[in-house]
């Protein structure tokens, strides 16, 4: 399973916005953007030169970072998104929420989605009733997602537990705090996305 593995907050930085991809510690003063809100490198503070093309390279990786995917992934879901009906920038946001790991992550069972992927893929996840441990898994509707029953006595798992409440879960989504188990309700609308990207200039770059 390839994943990215180098500094995050630097990830954050080269975007310029917070990607909170470090769960907690994106809301605190440790916050890298906060110290230091500009490009890293040696030539981080230099002057910046957009062009139409850069403008479109840094949206579609801005999104790419955020929901934690590579480069071939993305691409994938791109093309699908090409080949469903509807506006295609939306789809792929679409489909990119769907994800396993962002459910997961929506729903509050992680602080981060790299958290969610790494819950994921350690088995601590279940959908229908069986064990799903592929972060790319996609939800449909009617999914019923839950934290498996023999991993409720996790340290870590018991503490995103007690913080569930402080989360605002998305309308798509249905919580049930008692059985620890979220259901897809129905696809997600653009305006219930909160990814802060210009989707229209990813379908831009692709179209090139």
């Amino acid at each position: 399973m390839a994943r990215y593995t180098g500094p995050v907050c630097r990830l954050c930085r080269r975007e310029g916005i917070k990607l909170y991809l470090k769960g907690e510690r994106c809301f605190s003063e440790k916050c890298a953007i906060d110290k230091r809100p500009y490009a890293p490198g040696q030539h981080g503070q230099g002057r910046k030169r957009n062009s139409e093309y850069g403008s479109q390279l840094r949206e579609k990786q801005k999104a790419r970072r955020y929901y934690g995917v590579l480069e071939s992934q993305f691409e994938r879901y791109y093309e699908e998104a090409a080949r469903r009906r509807g506006v295609t920038g939306e789809t792929l946001l679409s489909l990119l929420e769907s994800r396993l790991d962002n459910v997961v992550y929506r729903l509050g069972f992680a602080a981060s989605r790299a958290e969610a992927r790494q819950i994921v893929r350690h088995g601590h996840i279940e959908v229908n009733g069986r064990r799903v441990d592929i972060p790319s898994f996609l939800a449909r509707e009617g999914d019923v997602i839950a934290i498996r029953e023999k991993s409720r006595d996790n340290g870590r798992i018991k503490e995103l537990v007690e913080s569930i409440g402080n989360r605002t879960i998305p309308a798509w989504l249905q919580l049930d705090v008692e059985k620890l188990s979220g259901k897809v309700l129905r696809k997600p609308e653009r305006e219930e996305i909160d990814t802060p990207v210009a989707e229209q200039m990813i379908v831009e770059y692709y179209s090139r």
